[in-house]
């Protein structure tokens, strides 16, 4: 099986996009995401977070949520607010943000080559999200938020994305309230496609950048229907994930941030006492947005931010494992399994997680609202050790990266 193929998409017609794009599931809550709906019934977040639609008590795992999902679906289809490929097509997708831009190609990425590792992780996911977007693909009978893939440069793709940039129709261009632009151009034409199919052939490996979840449900998905009395064909849709790939030279790795809920115990004093046993602590004066590896931020609401350096003798050499020398992995070594005791953060309720793009304010909302006892500041994760840390088989702690800008959803989807 190749590794991607064209697909029919189910997408908006040109004039709607812009109000029926979303931003994706994982970067709303439920207040953010009905806030954002408030007014525009055309909005992807009804599908993709139908609970907004639904009274405060019911949970987003409610099985009521999947239904209100693929009931505004379908109705979405039926009023002609998004309409099917009458042939398969790839899709080229262009983001803007401030003077950065990259260029991806949507595609069918083979749910084989994830299983088989082809298609490269390097995070663990959350067993209760793996299972809502297992859940609410079923429900659809689609995938409809895009998997973010990376792959190396190669010359034969660039070659193939330029061939078909040139000659195929641009079918949205359109600047979102965040600033952030999208262009969509359709390929059609045979030629194309086979050339891009044959192109990221050459490639070994590609690796998921954002969607842990979302390609793992699709794997799940799969795998369920496998145990179906009714067999489908080796190539079908379900052996397909909806995923959009991008040279690894064009996008941005923003930090990812932590919050916890208390200090396990810890008065504030004895908290910055005990991490002083492997860090340089200081107090800061300003807001700690870390410019190095090694050096991480500590808020502690009314106390005020702190930095904290690695000390030089427990620093990782050269030669550790590409997983150990990631600072996600030595802020968790050192500080948040031994001090505050937090051993899975995949399950722990006690963390969370604050993306870059909400800078400090961010991680200081979460603390000063008494909601989370202490913040933490990272440096990002460089592309380079994400890729390296996949071709070793191992893993990141969750949450490791934060990639913008986010791709949309409901601007093409992919059904099985």
């Amino acid at each position: 099986m190749k590794l991607i193929q064209p697909f029919c998409g189910l997408r908006p017609p040109s004039n709607l996009a812009a109000k029926i794009s979303a931003p994706p599931y994982d970067v709303l809550n439920r207040a953010e995401a009905k806030a954002l709906a408030v007014g525009n019934p055309h909005s992807f977040l009804h599908v993709s977070k139908a609970e907004i639609n639904l009274p405060e008590e019911i949970p987003p795992s409610d099985p009521q949520v999947y239904a209100a999902a693929r009931q505004r679906l379908d109705a979405m289809v039926h009023s002609g607010f998004l309409l099917k490929e009458s042939e398969p097509c790839f899709y080229l997708y262009r983001l803007r943000m401030a003077h950065r831009q990259q260029l991806g190609l949507v595609a069918a990425a083979s749910v084989p080559a994830y299983q088989s590792g082809r298609i490269k992780k390097h995070e663990f996911t959350r067993p209760d999200k793996e299972e809502d977007r297992t859940r609410l693909a079923e429900a659809l009978q689609a995938h409809s938020g895009p998997v973010f893939l990376i792959h190396r440069p190669h010359a034969k793709i660039m070659a193939a994305t330029q061939a078909a940039l040139e000659t195929s129709e641009c079918l949205y261009d359109f600047t979102g309230d965040d600033g952030i632009g999208h262009t969509v151009w359709r390929i059609g034409e045979p030629k194309l496609i086979q050339a891009l199919v044959l192109a990221f052939e050459a490639l070994d490996h590609v690796y998921i950048a954002d969607g842990h979840h979302r390609s793992a449900a699709a794997a799940r998905v799969c795998e369920r229907h496998h145990a179906d009395p009714t067999p489908f064909a080796h190539d079908a849709p379900i052996q397909r994930f909806l995923s959009v790939l991008f040279p690894a030279d064009q996008v941005q790795i923003f930090d990812y941030n932590r919050v916890v809920r208390d200090l396990h115990g810890h008065t504030p004093d004895g908290f910055l006492e005990a991490i002083a046993a492997h860090f340089h602590v200081a107090p800061s004066a300003t807001p700690v947005k870390p410019t190095a590896k090694r050096h991480f931020g500590l808020y502690l609401g009314s106390r005020g931010w702190f930095t904290l350096v690695l000390k030089e003798a427990i620093q990782p050499d050269a030669n550790a494992l590409p997983q150990d020398r990631l600072d996600v992995s030595l802020l968790a070594r050192h500080l948040l399994e031994p001090l505050l005791g937090i051993h899975d953060p995949r399950r722990d309720a006690r963390i969370d997680f604050v993306g870059g793009i909400r800078g400090m304010e961010g991680v200081m909302a979460r603390v000063d609202s008494g909601e989370m006892a202490a913040g933490f500041s990272l440096f990002p994760t460089d592309l380079e050790d994400l890729m390296q840390v996949a071709d070793a088989g191992q893993v990141m702690p969750p949450k490791s990266t934060w990639f913008e800008p986010k791709l949309r959803d409901g601007l093409i989807i992919q059904t099985f």
